[in-house]
């Protein structure tokens, strides 16, 4: 029985999560999701509360699976950015997700502000170390890597599409990462380093 239960689960947060990236806390109805993860809406509020806390589930839950598939790394910025790059690029969805997220919850949560401070921690200490330059502040330095890693897929002009409007070939999307990858690490060599 407790196995069917996480199995439902899973069914619903996975259903959820395409149904909230295409249409946004306001726009998901439950009745959609309950249906795509072939489940009783009921179960919706039995596990989960309601349409918002739901929400907060699935985010809680791609949040935790992108830090356990792209570890932060400040000796390997560079690489943090490319693997970001490679996970988005493996679930599109995500960043709708997270778009969503921004225009209608905005305000951060407890256990996203306790992740974003420990890896500013994390960069001050290593700029203390000499390992990062210091030109910016650790917080900076974040939100520079993240909107690197995120930018073929959210900037003006849909740049993850070719001129005539079909997907880039792995070609391109290789000579882009390749491009994050080297813009992270000028942006964080010490001075050492640069030059």
């Amino acid at each position: 029985m407790a196995r069917d239960s996480s199995a439902t689960k899973a069914r619903l947060l996975d259903a959820a999560l395409s149904e909230f990236a295409a249409h946004g806390i306001a726009g998901a109805r439950v009745d959609r999701i309950a249906e795509a993860a072939e489940a009783n809406k009921r179960l919706i509020y039995v596990y989960f509360g309601n349409k918002e806390q739901l929400f907060d589930h699935v985010m809680q839950r791609a949040l935790e699976a992108g830090a356990e598939s792209v570890p932060f790394d400040t000796a390997d910025l560079p690489g943090y950015a490319g693997a970001i790059f490679d996970h988005l690029t493996g679930r599109p969805e995500l960043i709708r997700l997270v778009a969503w997220k921004q225009l209608e919850r905005p305000a951060a949560t407890p256990e996203q502000r306790t992740a974003y401070a420990a890896k500013t921690d994390a960069l001050a200490a290593a700029q203390h170390a000499g390992q990062i330059d210091a030109a910016f502040e650790p917080s900076d330095i974040l939100t520079f890597v993240l909107a690197l890693s995120q930018a073929w897929f959210a900037a003006a002009g849909d740049p993850a599409l070719a001129p005539d409007g079909s997907p880039w070939s792995e070609q391109r999307r290789a000579a882009h990462r390749a491009a994050v990858v080297e813009a992270v690490r000028r942006l964080t060599a010490p001075p050492s380093q640069h030059g």
